[in-house]
């Protein structure tokens, strides 16, 4: 069919193309993976170990002991501590993710990219490249330290060294799709000719566009509520009741600084559900919206990519509404906003299996038109 022939020679076996596409999607779902593993396996518990230091180190105050007092905050906040165990695993979690995104937007401009297909293919391994290396080092910044490092003396260890080479290499590759988008926009020869963005108009397509805007939209009137009625109370009640645990410590008041600890870490988990609901409906809405304009290339029947948009939008309602029934439902709540996760890594995968599925050589008629 002229259709699909054309979308077959936008889509090369080995192009810049597609190796974008399915590095981005390999990107945002083993980003997904990494982030279900760690809320289930290290968010609560280090949530609770800081907690626990935080009384621990209440208590040492109270009884005036400055010594063990330090050393519970150095095992929250120092070097090595809980929260860079965290921040390294967070941080992780969503550069792979993002990285995927810009992946999957890459190829939606290699059109407009006026260089050679080799110098494309290229570029394009060069930013999957550096978009693997610089989470991975990120994620082992806790684990490596600064041994050995000839920045030790600077607290920069060996895995940030090669975090910012991975970087380093993401920020070429994106300046070379730059410097041929700039050689498009210059050039007036017929040769330099971009395609229509967005060429299909089926209901995958469609639905993917109105879904992902209905997410930002809900997205952004999520955040606008949340920092009209809720920010600036709980940013006066952390300060708060910081100032509380302190003074009813060094009072030795210790039921006071106690109930103030516990009342800080309520405050936390209440921010924490509420900014990552936030993040994740528009992060989800974006994704949407770029694999609107992919659905061309996944090379699978019409009924099979209705199925794989209809998960996917399911997941991603699912998973931030209930990561905001965290706090009345608890694990419960938890295990489904999990599910909601899965079943978009699920249509991901799907929908991936349509970019592999095309192998060079035009589908036949009959698997593509079912």
């Amino acid at each position: 069919m002229p259709e699909i022939a054309n979308r077959a020679a936008a889509f090369p076996r080995m192009g810049a193309r597609r190796l974008l596409i399915i590095g981005g999607i390999l990107l945002i779902v083993a980003g997904m993976i990494f982030g279900d593993i760690f809320a289930v396996f290290v968010l609560h518990q280090n949530a609770d170990r800081i907690g626990g230091h935080l009384v621990a180190a209440t208590e040492a105050v109270a009884a005036a002991d400055p010594a063990a007092a330090q050393s519970h905050i150095i095992s929250i906040g120092g070097g090595g501590g809980l929260l860079e165990n965290r921040g390294t695993k967070v941080d992780t979690h969503v550069h792979i993710i993002v990285f995927g995104y810009i992946a999957l937007l890459l190829a939606l401009l290699q059109p407009y990219v006026a260089l050679s297909d080799k110098r494309k293919r290229q570029l394009a391994l060069l930013f999957i490249a550096g978009s693997t290396l610089l989470p991975v080092s990120v994620f082992l910044i806790y684990y490596v330290g600064t041994a050995g490092s000839p920045l030790a003396s600077a607290g920069i260890g060996w895995a940030s060294i090669v975090a910012d080479f991975g970087g380093l290499l993401v920020i070429i590759a994106c300046a070379g799709e730059l410097g041929g988008l700039w050689r498009h926009l210059r050039s007036q020869r017929e040769a330099v000719k971009a395609e229509e963005l967005l060429p299909d108009r089926s209901w995958p397509s469609r639905a993917l566009l109105t879904g992902g805007t209905l997410l930002v939209l809900a997205g952004f009137l999520h955040g606008a509520y949340y920092a009209g009625v809720d920010l600036y109370e709980h940013e006066a009640q952390d300060v708060a009741l910081l100032g509380a645990m302190v003074e009813s410590a060094a009072a030795q008041n210790l039921t006071a600084a106690l109930q103030a600890v516990n009342d800080y870490g309520g405050l936390q988990a209440n921010k924490a559900v509420k900014i990552a609901a936030h993040a994740h409906i528009i992060e989800f809405g974006t994704l949407a919206l770029l694999l609107a304009f992919i659905q061309p290339f996944v090379f699978l029947s019409e009924r099979w990519k209705r199925r794989w948009v209809i998960i996917f939008l399911l997941g991603s309602v699912v998973l931030p509404v209930f990561v905001l029934l965290e706090l009345q439902w608890g694990l419960v709540a938890g295990g489904i906003a999990d599910v909601g996760g899965f079943l978009a890594i699920i249509a991901l995968l799907g929908m991936l299996t349509g970019v592999l599925r095309y192998t060079g050589k035009l589908d036949a008629p009959e698997g593509a038109t079912k």
